[in-house]
């Protein structure tokens, strides 16, 4: 029985068009690296809102606009000169927003490189995630879908709690798009059950 080739004589056996072709997916490399950064860009972005809310809470009068100018509210009636209940769970729903977006980027970048890119060979990693030792792009599309649902019932949250600054047309709008994203993402989940069930019977 013939012992495997390596996969630099795998590689080396390749003709120059194919492996052009399939070298070509290092493109992929600067897309990742950008989301990196836009990822650091989320994190400063979130400690920002937390040391404004920080110092509100600590009396500061220019914190406490800056933070109803960030979450866009605007109270009905007099101005709000102290942190209330609204503008607290506004700003907390916003810095959950920024966390979950920050995941939906971890999963991208991680579970998109995982898969078109190359293997970063984690297995037997302490710090390895769970749903990356079965990721694939069906995986990672149903697992996309269901975080960006997450974060449209975050934002969907924020404007139903912020509702006198919306008109009706825009919040039946964004429940609509909410609606929406949830029968996406239940027809990628059957879509991906279907498919692996015939997977499973070719085998």
């Amino acid at each position: 029985m013939k012992e495997p080739k390596p996969d630099s004589d795998l590689r080396s056996s390749l003709r120059p068009l194919p492996n052009l072709i399939f070298a070509s997916r290092w493109l992929q490399l600067p897309l990742y690296l950008g989301l990196i950064a836009a990822q650091a860009v989320y994190v400063y972005h979130f400690w920002v809102e937390l040391v404004h809310l920080l110092h509100a809470v600590m009396g500061s009068q220019e914190a406490l606009q800056q933070l109803i100018t960030s979450i866009g509210y605007k109270p009905s009636g007099a101005p709000v000169t102290s942190l209330n209940e609204t503008v607290i769970m506004l700003v907390v729903l916003a810095l959950i927003d920024v966390v979950m977006i920050s995941n939906l980027l971890i999963m991208v970048i991680v579970g998109g490189y995982e898969t078109f890119v190359s293997r970063m060979n984690l297995e037997g990693h302490p710090d390895q995630p769970e749903w990356l030792s079965h990721v694939n792009a069906s995986v990672l599309k149903v697992k996309l879908a269901t975080a960006i649902i997450g974060i449209s019932s975050i934002h969907l949250l924020k404007t139903f709690i912020n509702a006198d600054n919306y008109s009706d047309r825009v919040l039946i709008a964004q429940t609509c798009i909410h609606i929406a994203f949830l029968f996406s993402a239940l027809a990628i989940a059957y879509t991906d059950k279907i498919m692996s069930g015939i997977e499973a019977r070719k085998h």
